[in-house]
């Protein structure tokens, strides 16, 4: 890779990180919003769904208007939206009627986090990389370290300033979006096609049957990831009965670690590995990871479960965008910013099946996540589908 792209790589990876804080800091709230302002789980699931369907529009805007408006305007807007909707959940919710605050810090967030999703991954797989499916697997780990050291920083600064201070950490995570706002006022911004190729318009790429599956493939993928990961902190601290810092770490920090070792190892070694294959493999795994997270009767293997199904979702979400580069390489940023809104589309109907199913039965996540399976079967029986590409 030239090297003046090599900062750009750089900022795109720390993207992916401000994305990480955003959908998972809040989670790490959300028993302390219970408490502190006494919100309901109904409202809890809420903040979940309005985050991940606010995203979903802008990546409908983003398949619109991202190429005409140019990618520089739109990554940067995303970091300040980012920044602003972190550093606005330290107030807003005093300011505001509590749940109101939060949900308009959760939906300018979810406005960058958005933008992001649609910029980072097409930015990334223009850079001249020598190999496009593993550099997308790094930048996607990049998120999972990110989820690691939300989880981590956050429950050390509990530990050390007290729950009670969670508005003072959230200015301090909004830092992390405002620099690199910055730093992608300055760095190379690639295209995605050459000069004078035109992409795939929108109503072509609905017409491709292959999209389609890919579109099917992103959603289940969305969903089999966040359907644990956004009920991690609190299944492992009401379902399975263990402390506030015990759950934050066991749950999604397990969670965050594994799946990024499977797009860390996917980055490494995957140009010798068929993606199509490891793809229909990821998504049974899963189904084992889940049937094993909510009907084993012990807390430590099901905490096992949890920590098995973020190796078996590493791979699915970046996975499906570079089978989609690869079969259909005129798709351009619409193709892109589309697969994340599938992706966004699952992101919700996961988490928000998982809250409604425990709201119903009384609070058991352990029988919301069962019935979720659903979506890593559909994943698997979608990934056999797609033929690998004769050469």
């Amino acid at each position: 890779m030239r090297n003046d792209y090599r900062a750009t790589v750089r900022a795109c990876f720390t993207g992916y990180v401000v994305q990480a804080v955003i959908n998972n800091f809040a989670p790490l709230l959300f028993v302390t919003w219970q408490t502190e302002f006494s919100i309901p789980l109904s409202q809890i699931t809420l903040l979940i769904t309005v985050n991940f369907l606010t995203q979903l529009c802008v990546d409908l805007f983003g398949a619109l208007f991202a190429d005409k408006l140019g990618y520089r305007v739109c990554v940067v807007a995303a970091h300040v939206f980012s920044a602003a909707g972190l550093a606005s959940l330290s107030f807003l919710p005093d300011v505001l009627p509590p749940f109101a605050g939060v949900l308009a810090a959760v939906i300018v967030c979810a406005v960058g986090s958005g933008l992001i999703e649609v910029l980072v991954s097409p930015i990334t797989e223009a850079c001249p990389t020598p190999n496009k499916a593993a550099a997308m697997s790094l930048l996607h780990s990049f998120y999972c370290w990110g989820q690691m050291g939300v989880a981590a920083l956050s429950t050390l600064f509990f530990v050390l300033a007290g729950r009670g201070n969670w508005r003072f950490l959230a200015l301090l995570w909004a830092l992390i979006p405002a620099v690199n706002t910055f730093v992608f006022t300055r760095v190379p911004l690639p295209t995605l096609l050459p000069e004078g190729e035109k992409s795939m318009a929108i109503g072509a790429l609905f017409k491709n049957k292959t999209f389609l599956l890919f579109v099917l493939m992103m959603l289940c993928a969305g969903a089999s990831e966040l359907a644990v990961s956004q009920w991690a902190s609190a299944f492992a601290e009401t379902g399975l009965g263990v402390s506030k810092t015990a759950g934050d770490l066991a749950g999604p920090m397990l969670f965050a670690l594994f799946m990024g070792v499977s797009r860390l190892f996917y980055g490494k070694k995957g140009a010798s590995l068929p993606l199509e294959k490891s793809m229909a493999a990821s998504g049974a795994l899963c189904v084992g990871a889940y049937l094993l997270t909510s009907l084993s009767p012990s807390p430590a293997l099901s905490l096992a479960g949890c920590a098995l199904t973020g190796l078996s979702v590493g791979i699915m979400w970046p996975g499906v965008f570079s089978l989609a580069s690869k079969r259909l390489p005129r798709g351009g940023t619409a193709m892109f910013a589309l697969l994340a809104l599938a992706g966004d589309l699952g992101c919700a109907a996961g988490p928000t099946l998982v809250g409604g199913i425990a709201d119903a039965a009384g609070g058991d996540l352990k029988s919301a996540i069962a019935a979720s399976v659903v979506f890593p079967l559909v994943l698997t029986a979608a990934a056999v589908a797609v033929k690998p590409k004769k050469s």
